[in-house]
């Protein structure tokens, strides 16, 4: 191995690959690319430190649906996501201590309320993390588009192409990936925290920052009591989108280094805290400079919808607080677009952790839970891409349109794991009777653990569930009914997974009794024209010894059978040839009809079919080839005692996959025929018609 822990095997992958993805990882080498909790932090909580840059402008926004007035709802709704955050980020610190393998919410719920409540879960965050590429991306492409409003026309194409990006990132390893999000990350925070000291600063100085769209007057619509009620409702929700990406920790802790659980619980405490300060301080000051931030800018009275982009509620505190153009006010606005482009890398760490959880419990195909060249799973975060890619295209990377779907799934994943949890508490608290703790000094100290764990995650199920309940009613008529159609399909859909993967477990599984029966051995070469990767394939058959070798052709054409038994004749090839004809030009069905009938002679012989297949170098070289070889295996695997031999013949092109020529170079060959002189008294060639197989 060497020294950077590859194989030495690696160069032989291909040229395009390893300039993209870099050499291949050892897996001995994999503890050395867990994380540390400074680089865990902008990998597992970018999404939920990114939210506090749109959760504020779509809390606010949907208040200015019925007027300036509604606005002084803004500060209590803040206050009340504030809280709801508080909770569930303690609570899920009860969560990762508990379950600590990786599988998050899914773990709990299938552990403790069954396996649809459990799939449910899953399919509602794989939804989420969807989602949460969409949303992120998009809004970083609004952000950019916010400071260079010419690039308006290209939304999609720039949506697109970053979350390309961001997939090629990932499949580079956890570990390039945290050290090139890291600097966004923290220059995100950082500048963000800047500006509201700063912002806060000018407003106890007696100069608070005013923004650009402060002076608009808004076209409300006439709402009733109940409509009140309802937009109050509906801002609150959206405002709780600042609650995305808190689940990934708890579904990343095998990614963490040693002491897994205590670092997880670590960054989930961190990642909570500066989403608090920052949710509330950029909400406080987007109230104190008057942004105004509506769904139709046309709403804005004033305000040229025609031929302006409306600025993000992001881009206006900035340029209220440092001045439209400056520097901070560009910085501010880079490290917002990279941190919301890069809050994409949550989902495409949590997405296929949890896909590998899923395919080991049998619940999605196991090519989820097989860790590509760079250790990670990079079949999940393809998955995740191209799904994403296809939100993104449909919804023509509307935010607004988007933001309506999402947090669905997040919900239902936090109130179906929080009372997951709760039923996990009272189990354990049932086991621990009170005898035992007062006997018991760390038995004593277990329960009064289990009971404070209890109490947390009741208080968190009950507001999850509130919330859930609160976000369908809101969300439901603009798009979220979507999500609740996606759900259980998909739900549906890992279900029949997990039935298949357990029908044909108990299919396969070993019976001492069983018996195949097999009571003879014969090879077959299958030979189109006498070249030398068919005389590889012979010299293999030779070398097995089974009881009987021969070559078999199907001849198509006369001329073509002709040829071929003159040339085994001039080679003196040192096995039959048995030729059979195809009046209808098929091969494994002629093929198909020999075997059977060699069976029915000679009894259950066990028949090993071997084919000659070319191994190219360039993908255009398959466009070339018929790949018969591949087809006529594939239809002899149908047959119950067939075994196919694929025997590669490397062209020189196939140098580009392996790094070395296929065979010797021109003057090194072996002397000397392939193969013995045919052994006296031995048919070179026999001719059979499907009628009569039985003359060998």
């Amino acid at each position: 191995m060497t020294t950077d822990g590859r194989e030495p095997g690696a160069a032989d992958s291909p040229i395009a690959k390893r300039i993209l993805l870099g050499e291949p990882i050892s897996s001995q080498v994999a503890d050395d690319h867990l994380l540390p909790k400074k680089m865990a932090l902008p990998i597992f909580a970018s999404d939920a430190l990114s939210s506090v840059a749109y959760a504020p402008q779509e809390l606010l926004m949907i208040l200015l649906t019925g007027g300036l007035a509604f606005l002084a709802f803004s500060p209590w709704i803040a206050a009340a996501v504030v809280v709801l955050l508080i909770v569930v980020v303690i609570s899920y610190r009860q969560l990762i201590k508990a379950y600590p393998s990786g599988g998050g919410d899914y773990e709990v719920a299938r552990t403790n309320l069954g396996e649809v409540p459990g799939v449910v879960v899953a399919s509602a965050l794989l939804v989420d993390y969807v989602l949460t590429v969409a949303v992120s991306v998009s809004s970083g492409v609004d952000n950019i588009i916010s400071a260079i409003p010419v690039l308006a026309p290209g939304r999609v194409e720039l949506a697109v192409g970053f979350v390309i990006l961001i997939i090629v990132v990932n499949l580079r390893g956890v570990r390039e990936a945290s050290l090139l999000f890291a600097i966004p990350t923290y220059v995100f925070v950082g500048s963000v925290a800047v500006m509201i000291v700063v912002g806060l600063a000018q407003t106890a100085l007696g100069n608070p920052p005013v923004a650009s769209s402060a002076e608009f007057a808004v076209q409300a619509e006439d709402l009733t009591q109940a409509a009140v009620i309802l937009l109050v409702l509906r801002a609150f929700s959206s405002g709780c989108s600042a609650l995305t990406g808190v689940e990934a920790v708890a579904n990343g802790v095998p990614a963490f280094r040693k002491p897994k659980v205590r670092n997880a619980q670590t960054t989930l405490a961190l990642m909570g805290t500066i989403a608090v300060l920052l949710f509330a301080g950029l909400t406080a000051l987007a109230l104190i400079s008057g942004v105004h931030y509506a769904e139709n800018p046309c709403n804005l009275i004033g305000f040229d919808c025609e031929s302006m982009v409306q600025p993000s509620l992001m881009a206006q505190v900035a340029s209220a607080t440092f001045g439209m153009g400056s520097i901070p006010f560009f910085i501010i606005q880079a490290a917002t677009a990279a941190v919301l482009l890069l809050a994409a890398n949550t989902a495409f760490n949590g997405f296929p952790l949890l896909g590998a959880v899923l395919a080991r419990d049998g619940y999605a195909p196991k090519a989820l839970n097989t860790r590509g060249d760079r250790l990670v799973f990079s079949n999940g975060m393809i998955i995740l891409g191209i799904a994403a890619i296809g939100v993104i295209v449909l919804y023509q990377a509307n935010l607004t349109t988007l933001i309506q779907l999402y947090i669905i799934g997040v919900f239902v994943s936090f109130s179906l794991g929080q009372i997951g949890m709760v039923r996990h508490w009272r189990k354990i608290l049932r086991e621990t009777t009170r005898t035992e703790a007062r006997r018991d000094a760390a038995a004593a100290a277990e329960r009064r653990a289990t009971i404070k764990g209890l109490i947390i995650n009741s208080i968190g199920a009950s507001l999850t569930v509130f919330v859930l309940v609160i976000v369908t009613i809101t969300k439901f008529t603009h798009g979220a009914y979507l999500v609740f159609i996606a759900i259980p399909i998909l739900a549906t859909l890992m279900i029949g997974v997990n039935r298949y993967y357990r029908d044909v477990e108990h299919e396969i599984e070993m019976d001492d009794g069983e018996h195949f029966g097999a009571s003879g051995d014969i090879a077959l070469i299958l030979v189109n024209r006498l070249q030398k990767p068919v005389a590889k394939a012979i010299d293999y058959a030779l070398a097995a010894k089974h009881d009987k070798t021969v070559a078999l052709h199907v001849a198509v054409t006369k001329q073509e059978a002709e040829a071929l038994q003159k040339q085994w004749e001039e080679h003196r090839m040192p096995i039959p040839l048995i030729i059979i004809e195809s009046p209808f030009r098929t091969y494994a069905g002629p093929v198909a009809e020999f075997i059977k009938q060699y069976r029915e002679k000679h009894g259950s012989t066990v028949v090993t079919v071997y084919l000659p297949q070319y191994i190219v170098g360039h993908w255009w070289e398959s466009l070339l080839h018929n790949r018969r070889a591949g087809r006529i295996g594939q239809q002899l695997m149908l047959i119950h005692g067939v075994t196919i031999a694929l025997v590669p013949w490397l062209l020189d092109s196939s140098e580009l996959i392996y790094g070395r020529r296929s065979r010797p170079v021109p003057g090194q060959e072996r002397a000397g025929r392939p193969f013995e002189a045919v052994p006296e008294g031995a048919p070179p060639v026999e001719r059979s018609s499907l009628e009569r197989p039985d003359e060998i």
